[in-house]
């Protein structure tokens, strides 16, 4: 065999690994887009193929690294006892549990829970962080390799509704957005030590949005950070500020990059990409104000894009002028941010029911809907050709 064809291999055997996986909020990309078709269970009263109890509440996500399903917990009188657990993707065995003491404020809304935001993983570590400013990193064997305390260090960062904000990993970096009406900042974390890189002041008010990745035409990485005064474009190593939108942003759902277009929950969705002419100033492309995206984050696939409205109503409109094309009224209300895998988007509502939609170039359509029978407030992962749904005291595998 030559030396070619050998890394010709290892090269395809790599991408399907990642391509299999779903290692952050929103997927590897942090954009809600799968690689491969979900394969729901014909012929069966149920899609669900396994389901397995939780040791605690949470509305973080699951991700999925290799044949690994990763969720976090939180548990306890005061909601201070922090769980990380490993399943079997395949079977839904349980492979490990570790369990922590939270460090910091663990008050929050009735609705929400401490294990809020979704963990991360750049493949070979996991990174657990909680509302209570705890980040735990371990390996893939559950073995704990550093823990910090963020409230230690900054102990105003916290705010009695809770924290969300999911982390991302990006070029050996833990990016987490702490964004409180006290003390608000972004830190990047050396993803081997857990030292601080870097750190910079946010805006003082309360957010709940999540850092999204951009890839430049450069073929640079950035990480956008969205809070109430707009977006700040950071290196992810350095924590250099890149450039800045100053008109304002959702604080609930986040914004979605497709190409080197950023779709920005803003006055509707502002579509808006790195400035050419004035690097620190975005170039706007368009604005459309009836595209107001509720709680869920919106979505881009092709040359369209989602939005679902607080009303529970899905748009779909173009990527190059926001034009709205179709619309369809879903059922029920939304925590969960919707997913799409091939041409059919995935959401779940706040009771439990999961909604299957044709994505269509006219119109949409539901094609199903299936009862979880639990409360879910969190996002779906797809891996493995299935979703993983995570609600209030189950864990699913549906479909695969």
């Amino acid at each position: 065999m030559t030396r070619t064809l050998l890394t010709a291999i290892i090269l395809l055997w790599v991408t399907a690994r990642v391509h299999a996986e779903w290692r952050q909020f929103r997927g590897n990309n942090v954009d809600g887009l799968a690689e491969k078709m979900v394969r729901l269970n014909a012929g069966t009263d149920s899609p669900v193929t396994w389901q397995t109890d939780l040791p605690g509440r949470g509305l973080a996500s699951p991700i999925v690294v290799g044949n690994q399903v990763i969720v976090t917990a939180s548990s306890g009188a005061n909601d201070d006892r922090l769980h990380v657990l490993s399943f079997d993707a395949t079977s839904g065995e349980q492979q490990w549990h570790r369990q922590f003491w939270g460090t910091g404020q663990s008050a929050h809304h009735p609705k929400t829970s401490v294990a809020a935001p979704t963990p991360a993983s750049g493949g070979e570590r996991i990174f657990a962080f909680y509302s209570t400013n705890d980040v735990a990193c371990l390996d893939l064997q559950g073995n704990l390799l550093w823990f910090r305390g963020l409230t230690y260090d900054y102990p105003n960062a916290s705010n009695t509704l809770g924290m969300s904000s999911s982390p991302v990993v990006v070029q050996g970096t833990l990016v987490c957005l702490l964004e409180t009406d006290a003390e608000s900042f972004a830190a990047g974390l050396d993803a081997g030590t857990g030292q601080t890189r870097w750190k910079i002041d946010r805006p003082r008010r309360a957010s709940w949005t999540s850092p999204v990745l951009l890839q430049t035409q450069a073929g640079d990485s950035q990480v956008l950070l969205q809070g109430s005064r707009g977006v700040s474009a950071i290196d992810p190593v350095s924590g250099e500020s890149l450039w800045q939108y100053e008109d304002g942003a959702s604080t609930i759902p986040s914004s979605v990059v497709a190409g080197d277009v950023v779709y920005v929950p803003s006055h509707g969705i502002t579509a808006m990409r790195p400035g050419r002419s004035n690097p620190g100033v975005p170039e706007i492309l368009w604005n459309e104000g009836a595209l107001r995206p509720g709680t869920a984050s919106p979505v881009v696939r092709g040359e369209k894009l989602y939005v679902v409205n607080g009303a529970g109503v899905l748009s779909a409109a173009r990527r190059k002028d926001g034009k709205r094309l179709w619309q369809l009224r879903l059922q029920g209300s939304y925590s969960s941010r919707p997913v799409i895998a091939g041409q059919t988007l995935y959401i779940v509502t706040e009771k439990g029911q999961l909604q299957v939609v044709a994505l269509g170039e006219d119109k949409g359509g539901i094609l199903a809907t299936h009862e979880l029978k639990d409360t879910v407030l969190s996002t779906p992962a797809v891996s493995h050709g299935a979703l993983f749904v995570r609600g209030e005291h189950h864990l699913w595998k549906i479909g695969g």
